[in-house]
């Protein structure tokens, strides 16, 4: 089939699912055919804005502004757009930070924030049609393959437009996991690194400390911990939580924790499903009993209800998106402010599979990970005025403000770890920063990736989870059928 067919096709499977025209099961086939992985249908992720100081308090430098004044002359009375899932860095910069753009350029930015799947809608639509309608994308990392070569590579535009590049921009300071695990497909980099949520340990100090428990160092140490908080507690606490509602992509999100942590993999190098080996049987068994130290409601709850028992104090840890920690930290919010504290992951019980033990890309790590990039489309009408917002809404002093203004989500850049701005509110409140250390050890030591192979969106958003769904409501004999019917399921799908 011509690419030019492709396209057009995508972006009819992706608006038809859309406006209710096909069901969810019958996108998800299409989805694997198409090329779109796994974010195809959204995270849902609740990400509360918390902003730590008035807007007044943090604003751009006035050098950056300077350079985005000087060299946005000729695109004066330009309007950009982009369409954009709901993320930390798109509600700081369409809520407080645009406007200081555009008082500098002359341009306008005009920010769609909307639904996941409908910002893929947007996406495939306007690749297929050529019209040009955005002139930056949002990429879910599980979208770069299928869009690798309708964006500009950002190498490319900093070597071929070295008028319009922003002094300083560094695309080297990025975190190389990011780049390798997000922003890259095969030899291009499809746009640069631009929302992180990622799995770290999150745990209530206070009922640590009357137990006499410090964070856990490996997974077993964690059951204990958890059995014995929800023995001594319960039910009024339980020891651990968990996002295990059946079918949802946030149970796959999950056992890939366990799986990987266990020494095991989803997939062989000869693309076989490998969930059920010796490795991954382990990984159930402690996965089984972990599951009976959380909420009875925790197999109805995605991520949402998952950060809920802990706010509300219903459970007393949860290895989960570090994006939860600085909600936790309000107390207009929640009844866990100040109790809270972030440490890495638990360690692996087994070593990790290297990539070349796995298959597709996979890359085995506890330190679950669902990563974004921002880019220039080449369709843009003005791709040169798109590059400028692009570079000014990634560069290091934007990071910083985003970081503050956007609730402590974690940076994609290494230098804005270090900012006193950011050091300075690694204290006890709403947006609070004092977890960013442990993000970044998890991405440089502990992230994990998953898959990325064209079947990945069918299989982790109904596939896996509808059977692993089926196994903790006790219609398999053993975790073995379960696992190995997931092996059947998958490895018939994946073989076309």
């Amino acid at each position: 089939m011509r690419d030019s067919n492709i396209k057009s096709y995508r972006a009819k499977v992706v608006d038809d699912y859309v406006r209710g025209k096909m069901s969810r099961r019958s996108f998800l086939r299409n989805a694997s055919v198409l090329g779109l992985g796994a974010g195809v249908l959204g995270t849902g992720l609740v990400r509360p804005m918390q902003a730590f100081a008035q807007a007044s308090e943090l604003r751009p430098s006035e050098e950056v502004l300077a350079w985005v004044k000087e060299v946005s002359k000729p695109f004066a009375g330009t309007t950009l757009r982009l369409a954009t899932e709901s993320t930390p860095p798109s509600n700081a910069i369409n809520n407080q930070l645009k406007q200081y753009f555009e008082e500098a350029s002359g341009m306008t930015v005009e920010i769609e924030v909307l639904p996941l799947e409908q910002v893929l809608q947007k996406l495939t639509l306007d690749i297929a049609s050529q019209l040009g309608t955005y002139d930056l994308y949002y990429i879910d990392q599980s979208w770069a393959a299928s869009v690798s070569r309708d964006v500009f590579d950002p190498r490319e535009q900093l070597e071929e437009k070295p008028d319009l590049a922003m002094p300083d921009y560094d695309v080297s300071d990025f975190l190389p996991a990011l780049v390798d695990g997000i922003a890259k497909y095969e030899d291009r980099w499809v746009g640069v690194p631009y929302d992180i949520p990622i799995f770290i340990m999150q745990y209530r100090k206070d009922i640590y400390d009357q137990m006499g428990f410090k964070a856990p160092e490996t997974l077993e140490e964690y059951y204990e911990q958890a059995k014995a908080i929800t023995d001594e507690m319960g039910p009024d606490m339980y020891g651990a939580t968990g996002q295990m509602k059946s079918g949802h992509y946030s149970l796959e999100c999950d056992w890939t924790a366990w799986l990987w942590g266990h020494g095991g993999s989803i997939f062989t190098p000869d693309s076989k499903f490998s969930g059920n080996d010796e490795r991954g049987l382990e990984a159930m068994e402690y996965w089984t009993r972990l599951w009976k130290t959380m909420p009875p409601g925790v197999t109805g709850w995605t991520w949402d209800g998952q950060g809920q028992s802990v706010a509300q104090g219903v459970a007393a840890s949860m290895m989960s998106w570090g994006e939860f920690f600085p909600y936790f930290d309000d107390p207009e919010a929640t009844k866990v402010s100040g109790l809270m504290e972030a440490a890495r992951c638990p360690r692996p019980k087994h070593t990790l599979r290297t990539v070349e033990e796995t298959g597709f890309g996979e890359i085995p790590g506890v330190g679950h990970q669902g990563g974004s990039s921002l880019a220039v489309s080449r369709n843009s009408k003005s791709p040169d005025a798109a590059w400028i917002f692009m570079q000014w809404a990634t560069s290091y002093d934007t990071q910083v403000l985003i970081t503050a203004l956007g609730g402590g989500t974690g940076p994609t850049r290494n230098r804005v770890y270090e900012d006193p701005r950011i050091i300075a509110n690694r204290r006890v409140g709403a947006g609070t920063t004092r977890h960013l250390p442990v993000v970044r050890e998890t991405i440089a030591l502990d992230m994990g990736s998953e898959p990325d192979l064209p079947q990945w969106a069918e299989l982790s958003n109904d596939t896996i989870p509808v059977r692993l769904g089926k196994y903790f409501a006790g219609e398999y004999g053993s975790a073995k059928e379960a696992m190995d019917d997931i092996a059947q399921a998958t490895d018939k799908i994946v073989s076309g």
